[in-house]
């Protein structure tokens, strides 16, 4: 009782600070099919063969090496009645999702490497399932979309997941551990959640949501679970930097856990390789150069001579050091790009600055131009400020500043940009952003500001703000940066004249050549 009324919390917290995407509609008629058991097989070709390019994807990995059907399969009916309709259905579903969600341009993550994981991690399942007899058919969409919740929360959270995500690299954390204590929910819920709520079965959801954790899984889902956390291991060896000893202590605890022999987990690793290009190549991704572990070892052995095996696996890791290093290469260019931001910050709150809002405002209304959406401006400073100043010193004033500056970045959205106009003064940018809607989060923001008190020598100092807004849409769209600035600098103003601590909203006018 205790666990599902933690599930319900879990997920309604996830509805609030994410946006779910809707299921591909094809996925829908894929599934809807599969129910209808007498006109199942029938109805599911039909809805394949209607599309070419499925169709075609389809039959090239039901004929692949990770099937064993050597090109004997020419059309979805017969990969049917071979494979069975529920391993055509998932093959269907895995295309399906990843061309949906594949380069996904709202997402901050790389997308191509992100599926490229994904993809080797689902052979590496379907490959490691049969290798330990293990019959499913869902393990290899199951294992493809193990980490679906990860692109989900990058759709949302945009950059701040992605320096979550770097965090994690860099540091060596536990990346379900910062997402927890970040968001109060890990990428695995989150997946476990969409999946749910495309009513997708059990049997491929329940594995998702303990693959990082595959004990705490149900006896029913705990194989699935575990063969996609050594799978994603597999993947790892040759998606990210793993290497030589990185696959040997892996083909070692391939046999303590599953009792297989040697020989059958230096095949595995073999295998991974070359069926993971074959099915890249399908899915419209490039494989890079992604060697067999035995023939990386034969080209060390060509290399070296004669010399044994421990110098044969220096090679390797010579190899590992130098990809290692051009990581973090690539990492000192992030740092150095955090570095160059700081250009456009403030020293005191760590707004940014006025050069930035006129740059982002301009870009944000060319790009509202471009997609005929809307943006909005909102300007305000804080009532009597030099009273502040004169009565409880520069110091104490600095504090009101940088106290108002957490709250007001607190209270927006992650697209939304807070500058520090000047002095007292403060702009934030609201794309796609109505008119009603910034009227309403104006004031929302300037109650905010009222209720935060700032301690200073033991006595609480409470301000006001007095706040102006104007919104650009397709009602007007010849309004430039100046007439919006323009707009929102007189609502300001009438603010201050109409008593203070509230807003105007004004309509934009054009500007008088």
């Amino acid at each position: 009782m205790q666990a599902n009324e933690n599930y319900q919390q879990t997920q309604r917290l996830i509805e609030q600070e994410l946006n779910l995407p809707s299921p591909p509609a094809i996925a829908v008629q894929i599934l809807n099919a599969v129910r209808k058991d007498e006109a199942a097989l029938a109805e599911l070709g039909a809805i394949i063969a209607a599309d070419p390019s499925l169709t075609a994807q389809m039959l090239k990995v039901a004929n692949s090496g990770i099937f064993a059907c050597n090109g004997n399969i020419t059309s979805i009916q017969r990969a049917m009645s071979i494979l069975g309709t529920n391993t055509i259905k998932n093959i269907a579903l895995s295309f399906v999702i990843a061309t949906e969600l594949g380069g996904n341009e709202h997402t901050s993550l790389d997308c191509d490497n992100f599926w490229r994981r994904s993809v080797t991690t689902a052979v590496s399942a379907e490959l490691l399932a049969k290798t330990v007899q293990f019959q499913t058919d869902d393990i290899f969409v199951t294992a493809l979309l193990q980490d679906i919740g990860m692109m989900v929360i990058s759709l949302t959270k945009g950059e701040e997941y992605n320096s979550l995500l770097k965090d994690a690299r860099t540091v060596a954390a536990d990346l379900l551990q910062l997402e927890k204590e970040k968001y109060g929910f890990d990428h695995q819920q989150v997946g476990y959640a969409l999946l749910m709520d495309w009513n997708l079965p059990e049997s491929i959801s329940e594995p998702i949501l303990y693959h990082h954790q595959p004990q705490n899984a149900h006896e029913t889902y705990r194989k699935s679970a575990e063969i996609i956390y050594y799978a994603e291991q597999l993947s790892a060896i040759y998606t990210d930097v793993g290497g030589a000893e990185t696959a040997r202590l892996l083909q070692r605890e391939l046999v303590e856990q599953f009792s297989i022999e040697e020989t059958q987990a230096a095949k595995l690793l073999d295998d991974v390789a070359t069926r993971s290009s074959e099915i890249l190549e399908t899915f419209e991704l490039e494989p890079g150069e992604m060697k067999p572990y035995s023939v990386l070892l034969q080209e060390a052995n060509s290399e070296l001579g004669k010399l044994n095996l421990s110098n044969e696996q220096m090679i390797l890791e010579m190899q590992e050091a130098k990809e290692k290093a051009e990581r973090l290469a690539h990492e000192l260019q992030d740092a150095n790009t955090r570095l160059k931001e700081l250009v456009y910050r403030d020293g005191l709150t760590g707004l940014y600055n006025h050069r930035y809002f006129q740059e982002s405002l301009a870009n944000e209304l060319a790009r509202a131009s471009r997609y005929h959406s809307s943006v909005s401006l909102i300007l305000f400073d804080i009532d009597f400020f030099k009273k502040v100043n004169d009565t409880h010193g520069h110091p104490a004033g600095d504090l009101v500043l940088m106290n108002i500056a957490r709250a007001v970045t607190s209270a927006v959205r992650p697209c939304d940009i807070v500058s520090r106009y000047g002095g007292e003064e403060f702009a934030v940018v609201l794309p796609e952003t109505s008119a009603a809607g910034t009227k309403v989060f104006a004031a929302r923001l300037r109650r905010c500001v009222e209720g935060i008190a700032t301690l200073v020598n033991g006595q609480l100092i409470y301000v006001t703000v007095s706040a102006g807004a104007a919104t650009f849409d397709q009602s007007n769209t010849k309004i430039t940066k100046s007439d919006l600035i323009e707009t929102a600098d007189r609502g300001l103003y009438r603010s201050k004249q109409n008593g203070r601590n509230q807003v105007t909203v004004l309509e934009p006018e054009l500007s008088i050549d």
